[in-house]
């Protein structure tokens, strides 16, 4: 009986293991062990199997790609974000039978014929990235996240919803030293590189594309985005795109529009908008309240006029006083469809996307440090061939997709 009750649970992929509150202390990760128990009710372990291809030779191989991919996601996961600390972990039990397939206590007994004795190395784990980083791998592991929402909105019984919107954003991924894309970025003041992110309303990361420092916000935001967003008919019947100032240019509006997505996005103020606002901020609107107003406007390269919401507003200065403030909502949405109202409460819900989009690089703090080196030796021997370096600009965008789906 009072074993019974020291046990707090098994593992469902493992019902040999028990974990136990117990005052000595075996390792501070067990926490491991519930993450691979969501991973298999989530099925990501099948999603990981079935997109992802091992290019090594298998009668070399000691550690399966999916007991690898899970050390990689585990790591971190439980908070280790650099792929030195494997070694520091490399015989921890939690963390070796969270990873193995193997059944039973298998995974912690003396190794047999090739089969894994503890962790990878950290060696193996940056070859795992090199091999994640083929297109073939990386289209995979896109697939894998959204594959993975849909199957989370199944576990949360959601059925076909009547609308659904994606947040599309870009951040700065600060790095150290010069990995192959990093670039120094003026608006952001620092090196970095720029990627593309992806997330549904319900805070389920569909995607990423890394780029390089120094791009434009928009660079390659239509290509990147389009894939997702016809995805994304399979959970809704209207699918929402918003996105920030940045992103709003001709062809992607276009497309939008022919592809019948709605999009609410921020719009810089120019001269000519600034005018036609201008009837509309003299007064300032009641205390506590928005005053919003619709506009009709064409920029020079769109093909024809779009609806804009201007929104006027309150704010305070550092000196306390007040001041109007007002700013544009660009939308394809039609008024009788959705209210200025409305669409402004749409848009401000995007604040809930910046801070998850904080939160996943605070949290994860993945290190995007694949860089080439050059070898003169592997095991020991020299290496007798020419040596092919590898594409470390996509073993980083491994790396961040990996961080999406541990995030997930």
């Amino acid at each position: 009986m009072g074993e019974e009750q020291g046990t707090l649970f098994s593992p469902e992929y493992n019902r040999s293991i028990r974990v136990e509150a117990r005052p000595e202390k075996l390792t501070s990760d067990a926490g491991a062990l519930l993450m691979r128990g969501v991973m298999e009710r989530l099925g990501y372990s099948g999603l990981l199997a079935r997109h992802l291809t091992d290019p090594r030779v298998p009668g070399r191989v000691t550690h399966p790609q999916i007991e690898l991919v899970r050390t990689a996601l585990l790591l971190l996961a439980q908070g280790w974000s650099g792929q030195a600390e494997v070694g520091l972990l490399r015989s921890d039990p939690a963390f070796r039978i969270a990873v193995s397939s193997r059944r039973g206590q298998r995974p912690l007994r003396e190794a047999a014929a090739r089969e894994p004795e503890g962790l990878c190395s950290q060696p193996t784990l940056s070859r795992l990235h090199q091999d994640l980083g083929t297109r073939q791998n990386r289209a995979g592991l896109r697939c894998v996240l959204l594959d993975g929402s849909q199957r989370r909105m199944e576990s949360r019984g959601q059925t076909r919803l009547p609308e659904i919107t994606l947040d599309l954003d870009s951040l700065p991924y600060e790095v150290h030293g010069h990995q192959p894309g990093s670039a120094r970025n003026g608006h952001y003041r620092t090196r970095c590189y720029h990627p593309l992110v992806m997330r549904s309303e319900h805070g389920d990361y569909l995607g990423a594309k890394l780029r390089p420092g120094n791009v434009h916000t928009a660079d390659g935001g239509l290509e990147f985005a389009l894939p997702i967003l016809r995805r994304a008919r399979a959970w809704a019947e209207q699918v929402w795109l918003r996105i920030d100032a940045g992103f709003p240019e001709s062809e992607l509006l276009d497309r939008m529009e022919e592809e019948e997505f709605l999009y609410v996005a921020r719009l810089n103020g120019n001269q000519v908008l600034k005018r036609m606002a201008a009837p509309y901020v003299t007064e300032p609107p009641p205390e506590g309240q928005v005053r919003t107003h619709e506009l009709i406007y064409r920029a020079a390269k769109w093909a024809h006029p779009r609806r804009v919401v201007l929104v006027v507003l309150e704010r305070t200065k550092e000196q306390g006083e007040l001041f109007l403030d007002s700013f544009f909502l660009l939308t394809n949405a039609p008024v009788a469809q959705v209210s200025a109202e409305r669409l402004l409460e749409h848009y401000r819900q995007r604040g809930t996307a910046e801070k998850d989009f904080g939160e996943w690089k605070q949290a994860l703090d993945v290190s995007l440090s694949s860089s080439p080196r050059p070898k003169s030796h592997y095991r020991g021997c020299e290496v007798g061939t020419p040596y092919v370096e590898p594409d470390s600009f996509a073993a980083n965008e491994a790396r961040l997709l990996l961080s999406l789906i541990a995030a997930n």
